[in-house]
């Protein structure tokens, strides 16, 4: 039988039974209300009729009955005939009306008065005494009725009391223990304990549920251990890899505990794989500063002596998500000591072919400087446009090998910065006076906004007008012929003062602007002097990030764009 079926066997009984006592209840309490109206209807009326009778024959002071009292006596009899219930009482009833019909014809004479008299009372005595009787033995019936009916219905609300009590106490853990158990089974197999098994003996949904977890639990024990091998050999096969690669690969789970590190780890961290697996990775890292400089530092680059000698890395780190959820993290160091090594020979060989090309430079631009002398000799005009031509070009080599300097200073960390204290006008006036014949060329009008009354700035004043000027060049340059560059200077913050440049050009696209600093970058299709290095907004970048400021862009295309740069006020 099913759990619903039993359910509605045991409320369906328990339903009858309360039916049955109630039914017997109202059965019982309707014959004890028959009862007692039928006593009522039957004989107290009798014995009202009797004793109002019996009034008036003794009413005292009176020694003959008034008209009065005979029309009482003669309706009370009339009542009397018509409530005759017991045996017997009709035939008493019968006589009362004889004597009582006599009675009326011999008022005046006082001896056969009295003598009917005398026998009505010895009728009504009859009638009392059957009516008398009749009660008693009525309130006995009644009482016997009664107290079978207060027995069986006693006995039936027991039964149903037992049975409901049984079912509240039984019921519960009928449901509870089943359930009980398939939790702790659920909970077995979650665990992976695979051999664990329901044992339900019903017949009952909670045998149909048994039976299906005992086949699941089969069911996954063969499944685990036939993959048991192949997770296994997977498991091998993916530490093979890691150790073999050249990058050091430490694993740690969502609380940060070591989960595996490959060899090229161990050694840079120099430990044993054992000593690191499965241990707390904060705590490993208090002994081991490489580890500690993995899970804290921000930074991406890392040097690190290993193998006597300094070796360079960056750190990679990989969330491992799943289902949206984080489980874990993968850091990687990838070693890129020769890259770092060839990066320091491409800057020296800058460096010194920048260097060494200045001198002849500086020696080309002299000799022009002679033959444009009068005094050497005359010259024509095509003579003249020839070294305009190389003047041009000997001034062009100079300013890249300029920027080649200033980059190799920037990429060895060597930048030299004189700092002092500064008004911006002087920033301003400096960078305006040096495109000021660039601006005339092209017509284009530079509207100063710089109040007197800002306070002083703390900055490298030379590299500070580098590069304001390559920002007013770079306007000037991508500015229509006749137009308009806003350079303002306005006090940002608590501590900072901004200098922008806005042009009213072609503007640039919003997905360059995040390169637009990288050096060696050009936006591309832009109408800009095609010799230019994209090296000067680098360069300004790193100039400004060196003294503490910063250095941005925004722009749209069609509305031109605007270079900020911020310096730090001289609050001393």
């Amino acid at each position: 039988m099913s759990i619903k079926n039993k359910l509605r066997a045991g409320i369906g009984f328990l339903f009858l039974m309360a039916l049955i006592s109630s039914g017997l209840a109202d059965y019982y309490l309707t014959r004890l209300s028959n009862a007692s109206k039928g006593i009522l209807k039957d004989n107290y009326r009798t014995l009202i009729y009797v004793k109002n009778i019996g009034q008036v024959l003794d009413e005292p002071g009176n020694k003959t009955i008034t008209k009065a009292g005979l029309q009482v006596i003669e309706n009370n009899i009339a009542k009397e005939e018509h409530n005759v219930t017991e045996r017997g009482e009709g035939i008493l009833a019968d006589s009362l009306r004889s004597n009582f019909e006599h009675l009326k014809l011999v008022l005046n004479d006082a001896k056969v008065s009295a003598l009917l008299k005398s026998k009505m009372k010895s009728n009504m005595y009859g009638i009392l005494q059957l009516n008398m009787n009749a009660i008693e033995h009525k309130n006995n019936t009644t009482s016997a009725m009664a107290d079978s009916g207060i027995m069986l219905v006693s006995l039936i609300g027991s039964l149903c009391f037992l049975i409901a009590f049984s079912f509240v106490v039984n019921f519960p853990s009928y449901i509870a223990n089943p359930v009980r158990e398939l939790i702790q089974g659920i909970k077995e197999i979650a665990n992976k304990n695979y051999g664990k098994r329901l044992m339900f003996t019903s017949k009952d949904e909670f045998g149909d549920v048994a039976s299906a977890f005992n086949q699941m639990a089969a069911k996954l024990n063969d499944y685990e251990t036939s993959n048991l091998a192949s997770i296994l050999f997977e498991k091998k096969r993916i530490e093979t890899i890691i150790n073999s690669m050249h990058d050091a690969i430490i694993g740690l789970d969502d609380k940060l505990f070591i989960i595996f590190a490959n060899k090229v780890a161990c050694v840079l961290m120099g430990m044993s794989e054992d000593k690191l697996t499965g241990e707390y990775a904060p705590n490993v890292a208090l002994e081991n500063d490489l580890l500690r400089n993995m899970l804290i530092s921000d930074s991406q680059k890392m040097k690190i002596y290993a193998d006597n000698r300094e070796s360079y890395f960056t750190k990679e780190t990989l969330q491992v998500v799943n289902d949206e959820q984080v489980i874990g993290k993968v850091i990687i160091l990838k070693n890129i000591t020769d890259f770092e090594q060839l990066n320091d020979a491409k800057t020296s060989f800058i460096a010194t072919i920048s260097h060494e090309l200045k001198t002849p430079l500086s020696s080309i631009k002299m000799s022009l400087k002679l033959l444009e002398d009068n005094r050497v000799g005359a010259i024509n005009n095509e003579q003249k446009q020839l070294l305009k031509n190389i003047e041009d070009d000997a001034q062009r080599l100079l300013q890249i090998t300029g920027e080649l300097l200033d980059v190799a200073q920037v990429e060895t960390g060597k930048i030299n910065l004189n700092f002092g204290s500064t008004h911006p006008t002087n920033i301003v006036n400096y960078a305006v006076q040096a495109i000021k014949s660039l601006a005339e060329q092209k017509q284009v009008t530079i509207n100063i906004n710089c109040p007197e009354t800002l306070p002083d700035v703390m900055a490298d004043l030379d590299k500070s007008t580098w590069v304001l000027i390559n920002l007013l060049s770079n306007a000037v340059k991508y500015s229509p012929v006749k137009s308009a560059i806003n350079l303002v200077v306005k006090k940002q913050g608590a501590n900072t003062i901004e200098f922008s440049v806005k042009d009213f050009g072609q503007g640039i696209d919003a997905r360059y602007l995040s390169r637009i600093f990288e050096r060696y970058f050009k936006v591309p299709g832009a109408d800009h002097d095609k010799t230019g290095t994209g090296l000067g907004l680098a360069i300004a970048k790193d100039f400004i990030e060196a003294q503490g400021g910063t250095i941005g862009v925004e722009s749209e295309t069609g509305d031109g764009s605007r270079f900020y740069f911020s310096l730090i006020i001289n609050n001393t």
